[in-house]
């Protein structure tokens, strides 16, 4: 294009020369107009050219002022630009209207609802979890994990809220089926275990008591303690029962009130978080939740997928038909969009700025030139033309009035 528009200002200088030449040897009277048109050509494509030359650097290599604009304006540029994007883009009034206008949440939704969609979208989801699991480290995680549970354990006492939630058991009966259990599981065993009930009743007696007499003893013992049993198990109301009910809201009364329970309580708390069983469960979650993630994330087919696919079209289907949610969502989305823009806006427009600034001035001058010089150059061309016929316009009114 550089070429096309010097081949025109060189057109209209061989028009000139030859003009002139011919006006020196006689020529006819029209050849003036002819020669009026390409100096004026001339002028119009040499001023068109340091126009757009010094756009871009000092013409014919001469520092004229205000030559070379975009490399020793760059800065400047850069910061209008900044500016102006931030002015009318970022601000929070064309922010909002154009989401409104777009209607995002509608258009998400009717996306989400469509499966192949979800599928996309779910994929991308487990490769983000892959992703973060393989990015966290083992020992990062169980240490925050140990600082979540364990140390937030520690902190808050186990007694009153424990007595408070076997009141609340008590008081309701819940507890009476592990009664039953106890009692039926009691019975069972005393009546499975008769011969050593009799060893035991034996063992005891004393030495000069004949063996008869041990025997009857211990038949008598074994029938009233099987008796006893039977009418714990059979009789809800059977006073040993009563005492349990009494023992155990009483136990969960002293668990809120009496310090010496409390603090057993809290003796205990810690005796099962120093086991070692306990420490090595805790050490072990993060290992054992981060293989199931990883499983359930690579298998296309894990329960997790599904739930997750499942739960985007449900979501997708609800944004599209549900006018409420939509707008509800729609006013979280513009707010979201008014937050950053008022807060980070000017973050935004540095963004710009700095990025231009760090462009080398003559490359940024290169690029543009590439990007908009075929443009330019038909300037060059309108400015040979157009000279060209305002120099004709301008000789033949002159040629009119003298």
């Amino acid at each position: 294009m550089k070429l096309v528009a010097l081949s025109f200002l060189l057109g209209a200088t061989v028009i000139f020369l030859a003009t002139s030449f011919w006006q020196s040897a006689g020529a006819p009277a029209w050849v003036g107009y002819l020669k009026a048109a390409a100096e004026a050509g001339m002028v119009g494509a040499l001023a068109d050219w340091f126009a757009v030359t010094a756009l871009f650097r000092h013409p014919l290599g001469i520092k004229i002022p205000h030559t070379a604009i975009i490399p020793t304006r760059k800065d400047a540029l850069g910061d209008s630009l900044g500016e102006f994007v931030g002015t009318n883009f970022l601000s929070e009034r064309v922010v909002r209207e154009r989401l409104r206008r777009v209607g995002v949440t509608g258009r998400l939704g009717g996306w989400l609802a469509h499966p192949a969609n979800a599928d996309r979208v779910t994929a991308e989801l487990s490769t983000v979890v892959r992703g973060v699991v393989a990015v966290l480290r083992d020992e990062d995680v169980q240490a925050v994990m140990e600082q979540a549970v364990v140390r937030r354990a520690v902190a808050v006492p186990w007694g009153p809220p424990l007595g408070k939630l076997l009141s609340g058991v008590f008081a309701d009966g819940a507890h009476h089926k592990l009664v039953d259990l106890m009692c039926d599981r009691a019975y069972e065993w005393v009546k499975g275990n008769h011969t050593a009930v009799l060893r035991v009743v034996s063992d005891r007696a004393p030495t000069w008591s004949p063996k008869f007499v041990d025997s009857m003893v211990a038949d008598k013992v074994y029938g009233e303690v099987l008796s006893f049993a039977w009418l714990v198990k059979t009789d809800p109301n059977h006073p040993m029962r009563l005492a349990i009910d009494k023992f155990l809201a009483e136990f969960a009364q002293d668990l809120q009130t009496d310090e010496a329970t409390m603090q057993r309580a809290e003796a205990v708390k810690q005796q099962v978080l120093d086991h070692p069983e306990v420490q090595n469960v805790i050490g072990s979650a993060w290992s054992a939740a981060k293989a199931m993630l990883l499983d359930a994330a690579e298998d296309p087919s894990s329960e997790l997928r599904k739930r997750v696919r499942e739960g985007l079209i449900s979501l997708g289907t609800r944004l599209t038909d549900d006018d409420s949610l939509r707008d509800k969502v729609d006013s979280w989305v513009e707010g979201a969009a008014s937050y950053v823009v008022l807060n980070y806006r000017d973050e935004i427009t540095t963004l710009i700025t700095d990025t231009v600034q760090r462009w080398d001035a003559a490359e940024t001058s290169r690029k543009i030139e590439l990007q908009v010089g075929r443009d330019l150059q038909f300037i060059r061309i309108n400015g040979t033309v157009v000279g060209a016929l305002a120099g004709l316009l301008i000789y033949t009114v002159a040629q009119l009035i003298l």
